[in-house]
C-alpha cells in the first residue's frame, strides 16, 4: 500500500509534535506544509518564520505561506498538491469548503479540548480558567463549521490544582501527535468511523481579550486561581504596583481570615487580601525583567504589608 500524502497545516509550536509525529511515521509523506506567512517580531522588527515553518525547512520540506485560501489560485495550488489527507493543527486561517474537499480522505483537525465542549480559539487557557478538572485532544474530520465536524478520537487528562495553561499546552501537543497518526490510519484502512459531536455541553473558548487578563482581587481566591493559571505565562495576569505591570504567573489560595480591602499586601512575602481569603502570589514578572521567584522579586522590589497592588 502507497503512503499516504499529507499535507500539514499549522503555526505555533503546539502543532510541531504532530508535524514530527507523521514525519517519522514509516507509511506517512509529508508532502507540503502551510503555515502562517511570516511576521515582524522583536525590537529589530526582522521577519521571523513560524515555528512549523522552522521545523518544516529543517527537515526540507515545501512551504506555502499564503495570507488566505479563499481564491481560486490558492485552492487549486492545494488541490494540485494531490493530498490523501490534510492534518491541521492551530492553523490560524479558515479553510473554505474547496480545500476542505480537495484531499481524498478529508481534513482533519487536532483541537485541545474534548468537544463540543471549548470550541474555538483558546481551548486550553478556558479550560484551566474554568477551573475544569478535566480536558484532552480530539481528531475531527473538518466541516465548514467552528469545530463542529465529527469525532474520530480523543485522549482525556486530568487538569491539577497547580496545573498551568503553559503545562497543559505542553502535555496536550506531545498527547495528540501520536493520536493523529493512529486516526489517520484508522481511517484510511476503514477501521474508524467519525461520530458526530453531542449536540449538548457545547461551549465556546473565545480569543483572550486583553481586558480579561488585569487581576480583580475583589474575586474569591478560587477564582483568582484559575485565572492566574489559566493567563500562565501568556499573555499573563497582571497587576499595577508604584505606577509599573507585574504579571503574576503563579499563585497559591490561602484561608486566610482578615479585615484588609482587596489587593491589600498582608505581610512581607507576598500574601495579598482578596475577595474571599487570600492569594500567596509565587511566580512573577515586572516589566522589561525576566521571571523570578517570589523570594527574588521582593529582594528588589520591597512589598511590604499594608502596600496595595491594583
Amino acid at each position: 500500500m502507497a503512503d499516504l500524502r499529507i499535507v500539514f497545516m499549522g503555526t505555533p509550536d503546539f502543532a510541531v509534535p504532530t508535524l514530527e509525529a507523521l514525519q517519522a511515521a514509516p507509511d506517512m509523506d509529508v508532502v507540503a506544509v502551510y503555515t502562517q506567512p511570516p511576521r515582524q517580531a522583536g525590537r529589530g522588527k526582522r521577519l521571523r518564520h513560524t515555528p512549523v515553518h522552522d521545523a518544516a525547512l529543517a527537515s526540507s520540506i515545501a512551504v506555502f505561506t499564503p495570507a488566505s485560501l479563499k481564491s481560486s489560485e490558492a485552492q487549486a495550488e492545494f488541490a494540485a498538491l494531490g493530498a490523501d489527507a490534510a492534518v491541521v493543527v492551530a492553523y490560524g486561517l479558515i479553510l473554505p469548503g474547496p480545500v476542505l474537499r480537495a484531499p481524498r480522505l478529508g481534513c482533519f483537525n487536532l483541537h485541545g479540548s474534548l468537544l463540543p465542549r471549548w470550541r474555538g480559539a483558546a481551548p486550553i487557557q478556558r479550560a484551566v480558567m474554568a477551573g475544569d478538572a478535566m480536558t484532552g485532544v480530539c481528531v475531527m474530520a473538518m466541516d465548514e463549521g467552528l469545530d463542529t465536524g465529527d469525532e474520530i478520537s480523543r485522549a482525556e487528562v486530568p487538569i491539577a490544582e497547580d496545573t498551568t495553561a503553559g503545562d497543559l499546552h505542553d502535555q496536550l501537543a506531545v498527547l495528540g501527535a501520536p493520536l493523529m497518526v493512529a486516526a489517520l490510519r484508522g481511517i484510511a484502512a476503514g477501521d474508524l468511523s467519525p461520530l458526530p459531536q453531542p449536540e449538548t455541553g457545547i461551549t465556546y473558548a473565545k480569543k483572550i481579550d486583553k481586558a480579561e487578563a488585569r487581576i480583580d482581587w475583589r474575586l474569591r481566591g478560587e477564582a483568582l486561581d484559575c485565572l492566574i493559571r489559566g493567563l500562565s505565562p501568556y499573555p499573563g495576569a497582571w497587576c499595577e504596583w508604584q505606577g509599573d505591570r507585574v504579571k503574576v504567573l503563579l499563585a497559591q489560595p490561602v484561608a486566610a481570615s482578615h479585615d484588609a480591602a482587596p489587593g491589600t499586601v498582608l505581610d512581607d512575602k507576598l500574601l495579598v487580601a482578596c475577595g474571599s481569603g487570600a492569594m500567596r502570589l509565587l511566580r512573577l514578572q515586572r516589566s522589561g525583567k525576566g521571571v523570578m521567584s517570589a523570594a527574588d522579586f521582593l529582594r528588589g522590589n520591597p512589598l511590604q504589608a499594608g502596600d496595595m497592588l491594583l
